[in-house]
Parts: structure tokens; sequence; C-alpha cells
């Protein structure tokens, strides 16, 4: 299953003192400045969504070739793009998204998954690569199949599988000739789930991950692929998370992100054999292994400081690393199975920041300048023009630091008269990084400051501050949320009284917390897919988010008050805010249902509430025309309510 905005990880909040993370320096509001800037304008909500996303790549076997998915059409479909000279060529037309491909060894295939409406039931598909008709790989219905890898031989797939009906996700081999599939793993527990992640380079296993439900707890093992036998190469005592991310040539490492020393996520070398780790980072930010190189003698690891990301590149042999020469912002590993070229000449990476969209590029590993593969953004979206994030760090209400990106508009005076928006983000186990953020540029761009805080709860700070909202849901977590408001308003120009919220999943479910628990704070919200009760979700939601709820919420019965005490619905008729609601009608992990809740509560307490469904989508909107229509939304409500225009021209040019 696709584990998209939304994973829902959560743990008990210390009562006392602040929570455990990596030191940083506080920011001081008054010296936030926003920019004396002639270009600055406000972005047209169309170009931003006209300016292209990408969402994974692949390179052919020779070298030649790079496979990507975007949506240059408003879909997310498989574009071929060649290397030395030509265009790029569209493999696949569909009106759902696709991604995750992978080019059979033979480099004859192109092997992908879609869902259908954003129903999250993906099936397998392969398409000729040198162009024709698709072949349904996995036809059964109500079964998703997803992250496909060939065998060195190309005569298996092995994938992952999930039927609707189950809590758990198995690995499972698909017969290339015959289209034949076998499970391989049987998993017992209603809370686990396995990933598959290599091959060996006999072929004759597959490296797999098992993990809680809660994401807490994760070993890496090794299944033999003729009898079944699992082997758990990372055995340890109580709850720690090690991943594998690849396996070395000779067999002899496995490249592991752990957080076995200290809480905090690390990239090592994982010798299988000897069960001894060799750390690749002593840095006190978050770092994840990538994979080892054709040869074998260097290794990928990537590091994440507080939302920015760069990448390193380890030799083996020499125990030294060196960083990719990228630019600033958020720089990630891509390519499927392996960023690698198969002459381990080239790398294929992402960049992204808060003004430039996310890009592929070519890096050559020996030295040289890398080169930009694609070029998602319109001639319109110019950085120079755009609101940049900045990094900022604001003490809470119990005296823990909290990391926010802040998006200032440029112009304005220090006079306390400007509108200002928090954007909670999805997880809560997820981060909010210095991407090319769409929301937050459309509004910054029209003069409102914004807010994304990183609360606890979050990725990337250790699992101590990931942990730190477990059964308080909307307590801790929330007062980081308006304590993000407060560094806002400090700032002098930002007016306390002109502040909105707005956010999709767990973001979703922060603003129906925040607008019903802390009414006074805000001025307007816009809640994307959120939670309105734990209870009811449990009915309606995916049967393993169900076994996820529970990891952090407890038994629905014998900890029934927490799960009243952390839904919104417990506290939304006292919300003042006027509030729109965003929903999509096959979504499987905050299904529609919730929605309708909420829109029924205020509406039968007289409160002003507006909703809007969108036929065809899931968990978050992938079609371009429904993510124009729901931002256009979003910026026309906030207008409407914290600058008091009735009829916003602006949110749609």
């Amino acid at each position: 299953m696709r584990w998209l905005a939304v994973a829902l990880v959560f743990v008990s909040f210390p009562l006392f003192g602040a929570v455990p993370a990596p030191e940083r320096a506080l920011t001081d509001p008054a010296s936030i400045r926003s920019a004396d800037n002639p270009a600055a304008h406000p972005v047209p909500v169309r170009d931003l969504f006209f300016t292209h996303g990408v969402a994974g790549a692949a390179w052919s076997p020779d070298g030649r070739d790079v496979v990507i998915s975007t949506n240059i059409t408003g879909r997310y479909n498989l574009w071929k793009i060649p290397l030395a000279k030509g265009s790029a060529v569209q493999m696949t037309r569909s009106n759902d998204r696709e991604y995750g491909a992978t080019w059979s060894p033979d480099g004859k295939w192109i092997v992908y998954e879609s869902d259908q409406g954003g129903n999250e039931q993906f099936r397998l598909y392969a398409v000729p690569a040198d162009g024709g008709q698709p072949l349904d790989l996995t036809p059964q219905p109500d079964v998703s199949n997803t992250g496909a890898l060939f065998s060195p031989d190309g005569k298996t797939l092995a994938f992952n599988i999930k039927p609707k009906t189950a809590s758990v996700t198995d690995i499972a081999l698909l017969d290339w000739k015959t289209h034949a599939i076998r499970r391989l793993t049987h998993e017992a527990s209603k809370d686990h789930l396995w990933q598959v992640v290599a091959w060996s380079h006999d072929g004759r296993s597959v490296y797999a991950n098992r993990v809680n439900a809660a994401f807490t707890d994760a070993s890496a093992w090794r299944i033999d692929t003729a009898t079944g036998k699992a082997t758990e190469l990372t055995p340890h005592q109580g709850q720690v998370l090690i991943t594998a991310s690849a396996v070395s040539p000779d067999g002899r490492w496995l490249a592991v992100s752990s957080n076995a020393e200290g809480g905090t996520n690390r990239a090592a070398l994982y010798d299988i054999d000897k069960h001894v780790y060799r750390w690749l980072t002593k840095d006190p930010w978050e770092s994840t292994a990538g994979n080892f190189s054709p040869d074998g003698k260097q290794v990928l690891y990537t590091i994440n400081a507080d939302g920015r990301s760069d990448i390193y590149l380890y030799d083996i042999a020499a125990g030294k690393s060196r960083k990719l020469a990228l630019p600033d912002g958020l720089n990630a590993l891509d390519g499927n199975p392996t960023p690698f070229s198969g002459d381990g000449s080239r790398l294929l990476v992402s960049h992204q920041s808060s003004s430039e969209p996310a890009d592929y590029w070519i890096y050559p590993v020996a030295g040289g300048s890398p080169r930009q593969l694609t070029h998602s953004a319109l001639p319109s979206i110019r950085p120079e023009a755009l609101p940049h994030s900045q990094l900022v760090h604001y003490k809470s209400f119990d005296g823990t630091i909290i990391s926010a990106f802040l998006w200032m508009p440029a112009n304005l005076k220090r006079d306390g008269s400007a509108p200002g928006v928090v954007l909670p983000h999805g997880g809560p186990t997820g981060q909010t990084v210095d991407s090319f953020n769409r929301t937050a540029l459309a509004l910054a761009s029209r003069g409102y400051a914004v807010i994304a805080p990183n609360v606890r709860g979050s990725t990337g700070y250790g699992m101590a501050f990931q942990k730190a909202n477990v059964k308080d849901l909307g307590g801790g977590d929330l007062q980081d949320e308006v304590y993000a408001a407060k560094f806002m308003a400090a700032t002098g120009y930002v007016n306390p009284k002109k502040i909105g919220i707005t956010g999709g999943s767990y973001g979703g479910y922060m603003t129906l917390m925040a607008i019903g628990k802390t009414p006074d704070v805000w001025a307007a919200a816009v809640e994307e897919y959120g939670i309105i009760n734990w209870l009811t979700m449990l009915k309606h939601e995916d049967p393993f988010l169900r076994q996820y709820e529970m990891s952090l919420l407890g038994d629905p019965v014998k900890d029934r008050k927490i799960y009243e005490a952390d839904s919104p619905i417990t506290y939304i008729k006292n919300a003042k805010a006027p509030l729109l609601v965003l929903q999509g009608d096959n979504d499987i992990r905050v299904p529609k249902e919730e929605a309708e809740q909420v829109v029924s509560i205020l509406k039968g307490a007289g409160r002003t509430v507006e909703a809007h469904y969108y036929p065809d989508e899931g968990h978050g909107f992938t079609k371009r025309e429904n993510q124009i229509d729901a931002l256009q939304r979003t910026v026309a409500w906030f207008d409407r309510y914290l600058k008091g225009v009735a009829n916003t021209a602006s949110a749609s040019h």
C-alpha cells in the first residue's frame, strides 16, 4: 500500500519538560523581514499546477534512457526520455495515476503500478519499452500490488501484495512467463507488513523489511524464494527501527537505516554474518541509507538536516564520504531499483526547493557538472519573483523547540495588519521539508504570512520526539501549532485576529481539532480529508490503518476516553471559524463519512461551513483540474474570511 501524506504514528507526550530533539538556536521574531521585491506578484494557481510534478524514475539497463512518471498531461503517466538526443515519448495514457516504473533486465519491458480513481487498489502493468499496449499482470480485483522488482535473470517479479480486506501486506512472486502468482510470506499477525527491498545477486533470495503498524519497530530479513524460509538478519531486543535499502554485490553488507544507537535514524553498513554496524554518520540529524554502486565499492546515503537534505557517497574501503555538489534545498536519490546507471558512472537524483519545483538531474559520479534532465517549471514560475522559505525555531508552551518553515510575503509593512495561515502537515509521523509547496506559494504571494511547523510527533527529530504525542493527539501537538501562530504575530507583521489554518489528512484532523479546541485563535479554516472521530474511523478505514490507529490510541474499548478526548467531534461545536471541507470520494484512509459528519454537525449548530467532494479522487488530489480547483477554493475562502474580499479574482489568476 502507498503511504502518501498519511501515516498516522503517535505516542505519549511528557507531562513535564521539553521533548528531546536536536539542539537548535531560537529565532527572534523581530529578526524576520518582509523583503522589498518589485518583481513580486500573485502566482497564478493554474501556473503552479501546470508546472509539472514528477513521481519516480528508472534507468534503462543500457543507460540510454530514463522512464519517469510525470503529469505533463494533467495525469501521472509514464514518459521515456532518451539521454543522447530526441524528445520525450509518452509511454502510457491513463486517466489514473501511474508510477513505480522498473525495467526488465533485457530492457524490453517496463513494469509499473496504477490504481483506479485514487482507491489505492494498485495493479501491476507491463508496457513494451518500444511502445505498445500495456498488459495487466495482476487483474484480480480488490488486491493492491506494489513495489515490483525483477529478479536478475528477468524470470520473476517480487512485489508487495495486500488484499483490500486484509490488515497485513505480504510478498509475492510472479512468474514472468506464465504470470502465475505465488505468495512468499504468510504474515500471521494483524499488525505487521512486509516490504520487498532487493534480490540477492544469485537470484535465490529476496531481502525484505518487516515493519510493525506503529512504524516503531522493524527488522531486515532474507527469504529463500524456493522454500519461503525467512531468516531475520538484524535480530534485536525491544523496539528498534532497522530497515534495509540494499545488499552489496558480494552479499556481505546490508545498507540499513537504524535508530539502534540514540533513537535517531542513521545510515549504516550492517555486516550480515558478524551482526555489527559500521555507522556512516555521527551527525545529530537523521540519515538514510541508499544503494551500493554496481562494483560494490561505494554506497549512497542522505542526511535530513531540519527539513533540508543532501546526498553523500561513501567509499567503503577508505571509510570516507563526499557530499554531492547540488543546490541547497531538498536533494534526494531516485531510480528504481537504484540511482546508479548500469555502468556505475552516473546517478539519478532529484532537486527541489521552496522556489524550484522538483526536477531530475543526472550526476556524474567521477566528477563534472550535473545535467538537468527535466524542466518542470513554466516560464512564469521564476524563483526571483517567488516567496522563499525561511527555517525558524520557536519555543512551545512547555519549552520544546519547534522547527518551522516560514514564507513571508514581499513588500509588507510591519504594522500588524497582514493575515497569516498555519499549515499543519500530514502524519503526524511526517515532516514538512523544504519542498516546492504550492499552497504556501499561492498564499504568500497574495500577502499571507505562512508557517508550516514540525510539531511533536513529526519525523526527522528522533524517536522520542516522534512518540511525543501518542495518546495525546490534539494536545501538545496542537499547542505547537498555536505557538506557530503566536510566532507569526510576534514578528509585528501579522494580525493575530486574522490567522487561518489549513491542512490535509492529519493536517486536516489538526485543523478540525484547532478550530474546536482553541476556537479563539483561528479566523478561518480549510480542511482536506481530515479525521473528525477516531471511533468511526475504525469502522470505515482500511484494515491495516485500523491496526495503526490502535497502536497510537490504544484499545478502543479500554481506552475509549482517549479516543473521545483526542477526537475533534468532542469539541467541534465550539468552532467559530468559517470552515471549508474538501474531500475525495474514494478515500480509503480517511473515508468520506468523516467529512460528512463535520458538515452535518456544523450545519446543525448554525456555523458557517461549505463542502466540496471530488469524484475519482482518493487520499489527496492527483488530477490537475481538481488540484487547481481545491487551491482556488482555499485561496478564495481565506480572501473572504481573512481579508474580507467577497469575490476574489486573484484566486484563479
